[in-house]
């Protein structure tokens, strides 16, 4: 997920602010062709968004957004959360991801991930995520993960 100019490009020594790190990582590779798009954060959870593009359909005949999207969206921000959790950035990669899907997001809805980092151990860091259209109550997917530390957690 990261390399040496990714990880020199982050900040150091300060609190991990995921509103600037995005406007980095989220416009660079996979995450600035969907243009993602930061959206709040709290103490161990961030969440991103991505609108509606043409491009982006996974199915002509009914709009709805790719599947593959909504993965990266939730990749992004659980992988987020860990750094939010932690509270500096550490070069980490994903492990294990897996999403269930409820329903298919309504053509022309922005779409909204939002990573929860529940639990932090040596070497892994644990995550669940949900993707939803602005009403976290009516998720799209469920989202459950593992980040492991490149060197390990310190």
């Amino acid at each position: 997920m990261t390399n040496a100019s990714t990880s020199s490009a982050i900040p150091t020594g300060t609190r991990f602010n995921p509103e600037i790190v995005n406007n980095f990582m989220g416009k660079i590779g996979h995450g600035g062709f969907l243009n993602m798009e930061y959206s709040a954060h709290g103490d161990d959870w961030v969440e991103l968004m991505i609108d509606w593009r043409a491009d982006l359909v996974g199915d002509p005949q009914t709009g709805v957004i790719a599947s593959a999207v909504v993965i990266s969206l939730l990749d992004n921000a659980t992988s987020m959360s860990i750094w939010q959790k932690r509270g500096e950035f550490i070069p980490q990669v994903t492990m294990d991801l897996r999403l269930d899907y409820l329903r298919p997001s309504p053509a022309g809805e922005r779409v909204y991930g939002r990573g929860i980092c529940y639990h932090i151990s040596r070497n892994i860091g644990f995550v669940r995520g949900i993707a939803h259209n602005g009403d976290i109550d009516d998720p799209l997917a469920h989202a459950s993960g593992t980040f492991i530390r490149v060197g390990g957690w310190q």
